[in-house]
């Protein structure tokens, strides 16, 4: 049985503040806020169905306003390390391990129970993590985003500029502009065909599960073959509310 809709996933992260409403496995709607926009958050949060069941992951500190009213208005799942998941935890410091990274990775579970899986979201940071066949999170890698790139480049140079990031097709990069794209682009690309390489050497029929902002500038570029999953935190932190309110009823 399906947790009732209407369904609230809040996923408060590093770059934005997203509101997804869900009816059973299917995103209904999407709704972003920038980063601090709390206020507006929580207006938009009382235009909701009082009672509404509610899952919330944040990666930042939020008012307490809107912990009140998210436990007051809705049935508020707030992920922490001991909320119980679908996936065993295998990581030494469960209490450092990023919601976002358990949430790709209970997504990535949902679509292949069963099965040696390396999960790659590609978002403000890019993490490769894996789980084994026996659905446990062993860990994985968490490497610089492609805007943190740029950035950093400007950052800790006295003269490069900082670009935004855009479609390429080139290797070589003729100006100091196409440089910089070719070298952070092309290189992320390398980068990430070179981990699953290397899992593929010890997980021999491993399945590759990419998704997060940045992964269209990556499918095309990467040489191994990749299912995309859109939405992969949202996703996965749907699954997580319906296992916990199944998990109730049982018990």
């Amino acid at each position: 049985m399906q947790t009732p809709d209407p369904r609230l996933i809040i996923d408060m992260g590093n770059t934005l503040l997203k509101v997804a409403e869900f009816s059973a496995d299917n995103m209904q709607n999407l709704e972003p806020f920038e980063k601090g926009a709390f206020g507006k958050l929580e207006q938009y949060l009382n235009t909701k169905t009082e009672g509404s069941c509610c899952i919330v992951s944040s990666v930042i500190d939020y008012p307490d306003s809107l912990a009140r009213l998210l436990e007051t208005r809705f049935k508020t799942i707030f992920l922490t390390p001991e909320t119980p998941l679908p996936v065993k935890i295998g990581y030494k410091t469960p209490e450092t391990l990023g919601k976002d990274r358990i949430a790709a990775a209970v997504a990535a579970w949902g679509i292949f129970p069963g099965n040696d899986l390396l999960v790659i979201d590609a978002g403000t940071a890019i993490t490769m993590d894996l789980v084994t066949k026996e659905g446990v999170f062993a860990g994985g890698a968490i490497a610089p985003g492609i805007d943190m790139r740029f950035a950093a480049l400007h950052t800790f140079t006295g003269k490069l500029p900082l670009i935004k990031k855009a479609e390429i097709s080139f290797l070589t990069g003729t100006t100091t502009h196409d440089s910089i794209l070719s070298g952070v682009i092309n290189g992320v690309a390398r980068e990430i065909d070179g981990i699953i390489d290397e899992y593929k050497l010890n997980y021999h029929k491993i399945v590759v599960v990419l998704g997060g902002g940045d992964s269209f500038f990556l499918l095309k570029r990467l040489k191994n073959s990749i299912f995309a999953l859109p939405n992969p935190v949202l996703s996965g932190l749907n699954i997580i509310l319906d296992y916990n309110i199944e998990s109730k009823k049982n018990h």
